[in-house]
């Protein structure tokens, strides 16, 4: 009995079409208290004094917290550099200063929200400003302020790819095509804002009920905030409204268990609850990098691309976070997916006081993306070369060597994605090589302009660059001659991607039983093992390999007759390499999946307006164990980068945010969303994959904001080298109006 290829509804699809579904807000529990917290709304100074007296006194106030009561003041994911709560008071260095106007300075916990609020405003305190590093070049100062002055450098890091002899190259070159692009930073946007509960169990552990993608790294983290022993920390996720990887680092979480621990200690055992407002999640909680990247790269007549150098500059923000692994990812795609022998790339992530970067889908793979096609449009058209035929001749395949100096892991599938792409977008193979479609005119005397255009990308499925995957199940089964009951626990997150529906199709199609005979836990630390992230597309094949182990070994008791069986398995994945220092060489992802878009659109040249009409986005998955929930992923992913593309224009002055609400920050609406989308899913297994499935959440995105500027570029005939390409940037590029 196999559920793998059907697509069983989701398991959580009526609850949520119902209203019934819980979300962390929704949840309430007896007796509980409200907690508010007071933001820096400063994007760079020294917190020299925090008066408390005026909230603490305020009738319905239960406590007031700052820094002086968090036991280990900092936290982080990958560098530990930031305090839970600014200000005096912590052994942390420097930990008494804000550095972006989401920084946390103290918490007030009330009888209710309104009063937790209105104490909030009585907290006076002391600031004494400092100069604000409010963009990259600020930031790249070699004598302007430092942000951590722990770290020596407003530069995060520096990673640099040699590969071959890129100076050598460029004089083979025929052509030589330079561009300066710039990507923009992203609210994630997500339906649900930060939310949460905090309470002591029953047996003694800080428990927080929130909504995030890792229950085991917020368990490590809280722990470590807190100096207490992982075992007396436990996280649960109930339903959880979207993430994006805006939910990988901590919001809430953190200061909900310290605020539940403290009052515990006060012999006050209430639970504590905080839901953010919609401005208080886009000030408080990380956005997409935007990043400048300078590319140049030369090919020869016959097409072939011989060189490239690139530099990616990264805002960082005020805090580390992901920056690194998302750097590392953006290096990668700022070349890929072609075979390119020779090649000098530099990334520098660079510390500012805007609102810290961080994941979001794809993470670094659009922002690199967008320059690599971009200069592979600009080589066509110099060549006068079709864009397609030009990728052709250059995309990696099976044993292509990256300009990381390995090859690319079994199982490449560009050649094929990109010629069922073409070919779906009306593209036609001749002697001479593909050849584009003539572009449908427009309306007789209208303002309109048609443009076709296409990208492709490669998304890594899985953490990188040195990190060992993991994913671990648990199984249980019982009956007496006959299987009746399994009871399965997972850690892996459903961030609404359908994640809890795939895992438990997996783990019936594993053990050959009806899908209504499993019993699920998902997503506690205290029942199940470390899942790792849903994020890098990687829960499926992660978590989908972990159970086959799982079910294997409880099979194996059952038919020895060890009933009840119960088995859990640690899968790891084969392992990746970190860039070596002075060349790059790595062997970054243990996986990748591959992706073709074409779009079709209209450019209004009066209004400046970009209206998308229809994207062709084709995906190898590997195998689509749900296909209705892969095009689901195809089709928002889709939207979201369209998003990305022509609307969403967030915007940081001074350290400040300026689109801090969803009236100033545009989303798309049904209004703004591609007319259709084709979705076209590709199944060329993956040799490491669980019945061959790869990830697939994230590759729509990649190629969607390069395939908008080709099409731009196509009707048109300008270049945008910055999106989101807005009205006003639009007629800016038409020579309409000034930069």
């Amino acid at each position: 009995m196999s559920y793998i290829g059907q697509s069983v509804q989701k398991i959580d699809s009526v609850s949520k079409v119902k209203g019934e579904a819980m979300y962390p807000g929704d949840i309430n529990l007896p007796d509980q208290a409200y907690m508010k917290i007071l933001f820096s709304d400063r994007a760079h100074a020294i917190v020299e004094a925090i008066d408390t007296s005026e909230a603490e006194q305020e009738p319905g106030v239960i406590a007031v917290f700052t820094a002086k009561d968090v036991p280990v003041n900092e936290y982080g994911q990958i560098i530990i550099d930031q305090p839970v709560l600014c200000g005096p008071g912590s052994t942390k260095p420097y930990a008494d200063r804000v550095r972006f106007i989401g920084d946390q300075v103290a918490l007030v916990v009330a009888e209710t929200e309104e009063i937790a609020a209105r104490a909030v405003k009585l907290i006076r305190v002391t600031y004494k400003d400092l100069p604000v590093i409010s963009s990259i070049d600020d930031g790249l100062q070699e004598d302007g302020e430092l942000i951590h002055p722990d770290h020596g450098s407003n530069i995060l890091n520096h990673v640099q790819i040699r590969h071959g002899n890129a100076e050598e190259a460029f004089k083979q070159a025929d052509v030589i095509v330079e561009g300066v692009y710039e990507t923009p930073a992203q609210e994630h946007a997500f339906l649900q804002p930060e939310a949460g509960l905090s309470y002591i169990d029953e047996e003694g552990r800080v428990t927080v009920v929130v909504s995030g993608q890792w229950t085991h790294e917020e368990q490590e983290e809280i722990a470590h905030a807190l100096d207490l022993p992982l075992d007396q920390v436990r996280v649960i996720y109930p339903a959880i409204g979207g993430a994006f990887g805006g939910r990988e680092d901590m919001s809430v979480q953190i200061v909900l268990a310290l605020a539940a621990w403290r009052l515990q200690q006060r012999g006050i055992n209430r639970p504590v609850k905080i839901i953010w407002s919609r401005e208080e999640s886009i000030v408080g909680h990380a956005k997409r990098h935007p990043y400048r990247i300078h590319a140049k790269w030369g090919a020869t007549k016959e097409g072939k691309v011989v060189a490239a150098e690139v530099k990616l500059y990264a805002d960082a923000g005020a805090y580390a976070y992901t920056s690194t692994t998302v750097m590392g990812n953006a290096l990668i795609n700022s070349t890929a997916p072609y075979e390119i022998p020779n090649a000098n790339i530099d990334g520098y992530n660079v510390f500012t006081n805007n609102i810290p970067s961080a994941a979001f889908r794809g993470f670094g793979g659009p922002q690199g993306a967008f320059a690599a096609e971009q200069q592979m449009s600009k080589l066509a058209e110099m060549l006068g070369m079709d864009p397609v035929e030009l990728r052709a001749r250059n995309v990696v395949k099976e044993g292509s060597i990256l300009t990381v100096g390995t090859a690319l892991p079994e199982g490449v599938s560009m050649p094929e994605v990109l010629a069922v792409c073409a070919e779906k977008a009306g593209w036609q193979m001749t002697e001479q090589g593909w050849r584009r479609p003539e572009t449908p005119a427009a309306p007789a005397g209208s303002n309109l302009r048609r443009g076709r255009g296409l990208a492709c990308a490669f998304k890594n499925i899985g953490f990188s660059f040195g990190f060992q995957e993991e994913c671990s199940a648990t199984i249980e089964l019982y009956g007496d001659a006959e299987i009746e009951k399994v009871v399965f626990y997972h850690a892996g997150a459903d961030v609404g991607q359908g994640g809890h529906t795939v895992l438990k199709q997996m783990a019936a199609s594993a053990l050959g039983v009806p899908v209504e005979m499993i019993e699920t836990h998902y997503s506690d630390t205290a029942t199940a093992l470390n899942s790792g992230s849903a994020s890098a597309s990687r829960l499926t094949m992660m978590a989908g390999n972990s159970i086959i182990g799982a079910a294997n070994q409880a099979l194996k008791q059952w038919k020895n007759e060890e009933r009840p069986a119960k088995a859990s398995y640690r899968y790891l994945a084969r392992k990746t390499t970190p860039f070596e220092p002075m060349t790059g060489k790595s062997f970054p992802n243990i996986a990748y999946g591959y992706v073709a878009e074409a779009v079709e659109l209209e450019v209004d040249i009066e209004t400046g307006h970009v209206h998308l009409i229809n994207v062709i986005c084709a995906d190898d998955v590997g195998k689509a164990i749900n296909p209705d929930l892969v095009k689901g992923q195809i089709e928002g992913c889709v939207v979201q980068a369209a998003g990305y593309a022509v609307l969403e224009d967030f915007i940081q002055r001074g350290g400040q945010v300026l689109t801090k609400t969803l009236s100033t920050y545009l989303i798309p609406t049904i209004l703004d969303i591609p007319d259709q989308v084709d979705s076209v899913i590709l199944e060329y297994p993956d040799p490491t994959g669980p019945w061959g499935a790869r990830g697939m959440a994230e590759m729509p995105f990649l190629p969607l904001a390069p395939a908008v500027t080709a099409a731009i570029h196509d009707a048109v005939g300008v270049w945008v080298d910055r999106f989101p390409v807005t009205p006003e940037r639009m007629l800016a590029a038409l020579g309409k109006l000034p930069e």
